[in-house]
């Protein structure tokens, strides 16, 4: 792990000790600058290989979805000295109920002699850790959470609706290999069903989902459709990646 060469990745100058604000900094930063995408969907092979998500983010200057981002995420923390552990979660489903386990990764830090919940892979969510102090209002730049108990469960919530529930669990990397399997291979999965370009940015979101450019600043959204080469350009002068030739 190189430690310089990741945080200019993510363009960060500040503090580098285990800190609670260090770990905001660090995770705000890293949402601000590395996509949540899913653009090597169907292109290649996503493995769960924690190198390789290192390599994708930092020397490709790439972005990825859940188990990409917090799995090289969580390897930049580890460097640094933090404590963290992989939390398996399912992911809140429209029709009701939740995602099997494994549906997504998320991260618990330790920081400042309390917990933290970090997630820089679930694309619109929270933009700063969240203290992980149950049934309380979580103030965020992003609106107000909360991290409501489930019997031995955990459901995150976001202006009350559900968005994954997890269990205090730690898990070793390897175990996401077959739900990623899924996510970029299956018809039911929604990474098979659209391309996604996502950032967060101090005002709101701007996202490609297709060739839909959508513009959130403040609450006000706007949307636009875009011609191929515009979607090329935005996704090289908004969102920094440049696909391979014959991608």
């Amino acid at each position: 792990m190189n430690i310089e060469r990741y945080l200019r990745r993510i363009d960060y100058q500040g503090q580098v000790d285990t800190t609670a604000e260090t770990l905001r900094n660090l995770h705000e930063r890293h949402l601000f600058t590395v996509p949540f995408e899913n653009l090597d969907i169907g292109r290649r092979p996503i493995v769960i290989d924690e190198a390789a998500f290192v390599r994708k983010v930092v020397e490709e200057r790439r972005g990825g979805f859940c188990y990409e981002l917090n799995g090289a995420f969580s390897a930049l923390l580890r460097s640094l000295g933090f404590d963290v552990m992989l939390l398996s979660a399912g992911v809140a489903r429209q029709a009701g109920g939740f995602g099997p386990e494994f549906d997504h990764l998320a991260l618990l830090v330790s920081a400042n002699g309390e917990r933290w919940l970090a997630d820089v892979g679930f694309g619109d969510s929270f933009v700063r850790p969240l203290r992980f102090v149950t049934d309380t209002d979580l103030q965020d730049p992003a609106g107000a959470f909360r991290i409501e108990r489930d019997a031995d469960s955990f459901i995150v919530r976001w202006a009350g609706k559900p968005q994954y529930r997890f269990l205090l669990i730690p898990h070793a990397l390897d175990e996401y290999a077959p739900r990623c399997h899924f996510h970029q291979t299956s018809p039911e999965s929604s990474f098979t069903q659209k391309s996604v370009c996502s950032l967060a940015t101090p005002v709101g979101r701007i996202t490609l989902s297709d060739r839909r450019l959508i513009t959130t600043e403040s609450g006000e959204r706007t949307e636009r459709e875009l011609s191929e080469a515009e979607w090329t350009n935005v996704l090289r002068d908004v969102f920094g990646v440049t696909l391979p030739r014959g991608a």
